[in-house]
């Protein structure tokens, strides 16, 4: 994961290929606990759930994964409630995984185990 870490989000604006599932294997293995699915069209994302004591632990890193996804110009899918948050992860111009998704996956499980 470290060398995920240390990488910043390139902005996408489309014209590039999403993974392939044997590119996605490859990555995954980089990130912890994040599961690779389909949405109904098929794109691959990214998700993760995570767990909390109470609302306010869930919202103060919730507003950690908006500085570190603004800060990468790449920004997930974020659902959160008490106790709970849930994060998914594509890019949206080339409907699917790129590198990008996980350098921010890395990035916000290192904000997660702080």
């Amino acid at each position: 994961m470290n060398d995920l870490l240390n990488k910043k989000c390139k902005p996408c604006e489309g014209g590039l290929l999403p993974f392939d599932i044997n590119e996605i294997h490859k990555y995954q293995k980089k990130i912890d606990g994040w599961n690779v699915k389909k949405n109904e069209k098929n794109i691959f994302f990214l998700e993760k759930n995570f767990k909390f004591k109470n609302f306010l632990n869930s919202q103060n890193f919730i507003n950690k994964v908006g500085e570190i996804s603004e800060e990468e110009g790449h920004h997930p899918d974020i659902l959160f409630g008490w106790g709970y948050s849930k994060i998914l992860i594509t890019t949206h111009a080339i409907e699917g995984l790129s590198e990008n998704d996980f350098i921010l996956a890395a990035k916000i499980d290192q904000i997660f185990n702080v």
